[in-house]
This record gives C-alpha cells, sequence and structure tokens, in this order.
C-alpha cells in the first residue's frame, strides 16, 4: 500500500522528533498537502495546512530574488561593487590566513561585488571550521546564527559594525554561508530606497498572494503561529520562543538570511513562480534570465568539496543550493532550494515541476538535515 503524506509526517509526531509538522509535494497541478501533530508541545491547538512557522533560511531564496528584480529593473548590475550602495563597505581587510587573530590583516585586493554577495562569496560568512578567531564577531556582535530578531541591531548600525570586521577570504574566492545573505537584504533596501518588508510585500508577497509571509505575525493571526523548540538532551524539546515572542512584533533588523515566517502554501506560490521561469499568471516578476542564474550551480568542484559539512556535494546558486549529482534518492539534478535551521525546507525542481516545502517547529542540530527532512524528500521522490 502506498504511504501517504500524513503518514510519514505523523510517524516524527509519534516518535516525540516534533510537536507538529505541515508538508507539501506539488507535481505539476496535483498537490498533496498533510498536516500532523499540533503547534506546540502541551498546545491541543491541532496543526493544520495553514499554519505559520519561522522559516529561517529558505528566506534566502525569496530575498536573491528580490536582488535580481533590481538587476532586471536596471538598477544595479551583478558586476557593480556594492560600495556605491554600502559605503561602509568600500575599503574592507581581510585575515592573513582564515586561522589568523582578527588584528593581522591585509587590504582586500578586488572590491566586494554583487555577484559576490549572490554567490555567498564575498568573504563574509561561516565555513566548515566554526573555531576561527574571525568568527567570533559573527557570532557575538552581528547575532549570526540561529535567528532572533529582536537581539538585532538596525541595519545602518549592524551594516557600521561589519565594517569592522575582516573578511575571511578574499572576496570571489571562497564559498561562505549565511551572511551575505543579510548584506543582500540591506542592499535592496539601499538601492530600492525603501525598508526591505516594503519591497518584498509589493514586488513579490502581494504579487503571490502571499499573504502570511513577512517579518512579524499580525495578531489577528497569533492562533495559527507555532511555537519553536531545541532539542535538549535532558528534556527533549525546549521552548525557544512562543508564538507571542520575537515574532510577534516587527524586528529592527529583517534578516534576509533567516527572518521572514510563511505557511507552506505562500513557499509554494513562489516556487510556481520560478517554475514558471518568473512569471505569475499574466504578470512577469523576474526575467526567465534572471530564474536561470538563480538556479544554476555557480561553484566548483573545490569549492563544493571544501563545503561538504553545508552542502553534501551539491551545488549552490543564489540563495540556494542547487543539485548537480544524485547522490540521495531526491538529489534531481538542477534541484533548488535551501532548508531552515527552525526546521524547514523548500525546493523546486523544474525538469519534473515539483515543489516541496516541508514546515516543522525545531531547531536543527547541525548543517546536517535531520531524518524528518530526509524521510520527506524520500517520499517526494516517490522512493
Amino acid at each position: 500500500m502506498k504511504r501517504r503524506l500524513g503518514d510519514i509526517l505523523q510517524k516524527f509526531v509519534d516518535d516525540g522528533s516534533v510537536p507538529g509538522a505541515v508538508g507539501l509535494v506539488a507535481r505539476g497541478d496535483r498537490v498533496e498537502v498533510a498536516a500532523a501533530g499540533t503547534l506546540g508541545v502541551g498546545d491541543p491547538t491541532p496543526m493544520a495546512a495553514d499554519s505559520i512557522f519561522r522559516i529561517a533560511s529558505i528566506t534566502k531564496p525569496v530575498v536573491a530574488a528580490a536582488v535580481m528584480m533590481l538587476v532586471d529593473d536596471g538598477r544595479i548590475a551583478l558586476s557593480d561593487p556594492i560600495a556605491e550602495w554600502l559605503p561602509e563597505l568600500a575599503k574592507p581587510v581581510v585575515v592573513r590566513t582564515p586561522s589568523s587573530p582578527l588584528d593581522d590583516v591585509v587590504p582586500a585586493a578586488a572590491p566586494i561585488t554583487v555577484l559576490d554577495l549572490l554567490t555567498s562569496r564575498a568573504g563574509y560568512g561561516f565555513p566548515p571550521d566554526f573555531s576561527l578567531p574571525a568568527l567570533a564577531p559573527l557570532v557575538g556582535e552581528l547575532r549570526q546564527g540561529p535567528p532572533q530578531p529582536q537581539m538585532v541591531m538596525a541595519p545602518d548600525a549592524w551594516t557600521a559594525t561589519l565594517a569592522d570586521i575582516p573578511l575571511l577570504h578574499q572576496p570571489g574566492e571562497a564559498w561562505l554561508y549565511n551572511t551575505c545573505s543579510d548584506i543582500q537584504g540591506v542592499l535592496v533596501a539601499r538601492v530600492s530606497g525603501r525598508p526591505l518588508p516594503e519591497f518584498l510585500a509589493e514586488r513579490i508577497f502581494e504579487p503571490l498572494g502571499m499573504t502570511d509571509t513577512g517579518f512579524a505575525v499580525p495578531k489577528r493571526d497569533l492562533g495559527r503561529f507555532t511555537g519553536y523548540y531545541r532539542p535538549d538532551p535532558a528534556n527533549g524539546l525546549r521552548l525557544v520562543d512562543a508564538p507571542d515572542g520575537q515574532w510577534s512584533t516587527p524586528p529592527a533588523f529583517p534578516s534576509g538570511a533567516s527572518g521572514l515566517v510563511s505557511t507552506v502554501a505562500d513557499w509554494h506560490s513562489f516556487g510556481r513562480m520560478l517554475l514558471a521561469e518568473g512569471a505569475a499568471g499574466d504578470r512577469r516578476l523576474l526575467s526567465a534570465e534572471s530564474v536561470r542564474r538563480m538556479t544554476t550551480d555557480q561553484l566548483t568542484r573545490a569549492e563544493r568539496e571544501a563545503n561538504e559539512l553545508f552542502l553534501e556535494g551539491q551545488g549552490w546558486g543564489f540563495g540556494g543550493s542547487v543539485d548537480v549529482a544524485a547522490v540521495e534518492p531526491w538529489n534531481v539534478p538542477g534541484r533548488y532550494g535551501w532548508i531552515g535551521g527552525t526546521g524547514t525546507a523548500a525546493h523546486v525542481t523544474p525538469s519534473t515541476g515539483t515543489v516541496t516545502v516541508l514546515l516543522t517547529q525545531v531547531e536543527l542540530t547541525g548543517p546536517t538535515p535531520p531524518a524528518t527532512m530526509r524521510a520527506f524528500w524520500r517520499y517526494a521522490a516517490g522512493d
């Protein structure tokens, strides 16, 4: 008997891995959505298809799309140095070697470009070795890591602080995780002259009908908002943030790396736009060429191999990974998307016309996708 999506999700609710989950698998016009469990530990409210989650790093493709809209508008070009809009980053310095102390630096050999940001090669971010000295201020002063929106300074102060932190690598020379997406969010705001939430609402969320996506949950919708938990070896799941917590009011810093809340239906709408090469009905949000660039692997083999911890052998486009090898049943060359540290995953596969979205409320314990995601992807692949 063929398994159902709900059965897959319920298994992980039953074993205590997650309080609840919502999954979506869309193959063309055939859409399967299932919800299991509850909104939180001890909360009797059943999980529903329209439950709202902190989607963490599956924010990244959305913000990369916003950057490419500005490219399509002719406001910026991929080769442009970002210093025109982020003058704080006009003269970055680089640690002499990745393991050097923060005060052992050399000037950057080239300016940081828009393309460097989109490919996560600007020199800022996380490598596989989390012990390097240059990472300490990213985690401490800039709050890079698990999202905590009310703890981050406003964009101008954030960018000024970033300017005092040396790059880990020369611009364009190495893929590093996360920070470049936050810089993209600041760039969108500076180039457009509008706060990032306003730009995303007008150019992406409203045209796509993504009515539940934003950087905070309105009071009227808190009853659909899930709790957010962290695995605790001693006590099972520990509450990190309640529905009326950090996402119940707009943050000072709208994080382009991990700040959004959303639903499976909303991210599905975004994914369908990518599959339609930037079109949404009779309206075009992105050029087909911009979607192609976003969803094409930008890394060399050496860069993929150096970042096995994050990428598991796959590549990286703009804002998300790109499958280049079928190392698992779910790895279809060309599959584009990413995972979020709050227990989320979303992908599009152009060759099969598939969109998959999994939302849970339990934080990942590391870069490796958990069993819940792997089981979901295996189901979506028909394995």
